[in-house]
């Protein structure tokens, strides 16, 4: 059976002095596309905690899961996810971002 699920990762490094709270308010509308987007399955996220000092300064990923590449394909000019990305432009919380969408295999 063919996998066709896709991840959408984001790698980021947030600047300094952003507050829990900030971070927290970006992570919750974050998620909340999931609700929003038709075709996204999953949503992740978390603080680096890598002892191999191999992370370049990234402090956090967020991941997201889509149903396949189609889906993905509409969330990325989706009205919504177009709303959330100027909003977090606006927010101004991270310093770099790297992101990175594969098909997982095995």
């Amino acid at each position: 059976m063919e996998n066709n699920t896709v991840r959408h990762i984001l790698v980021c490094r947030t600047k300094a002095g952003v507050t829990p709270e900030q971070f927290n308010t970006f992570i919750a509308a974050f998620r909340e596309l999931g609700t929003k987007i038709e075709g996204i399955t999953g949503f992740e996220y978390g603080a680096n905690n890598s002892p191999e000092h191999l992370d370049h300064g990234m402090t956090h990923v967020i991941m997201l899961t889509f149903v396949n590449t189609a889906a993905r394909d509409a969330y990325l000019p989706h009205p919504e996810h177009k709303k959330f990305a100027q909003w977090f432009t606006q927010l101004g919380i991270v310093e770099e971002l790297l992101v990175i969408d594969y098909t997982p295999q095995s």
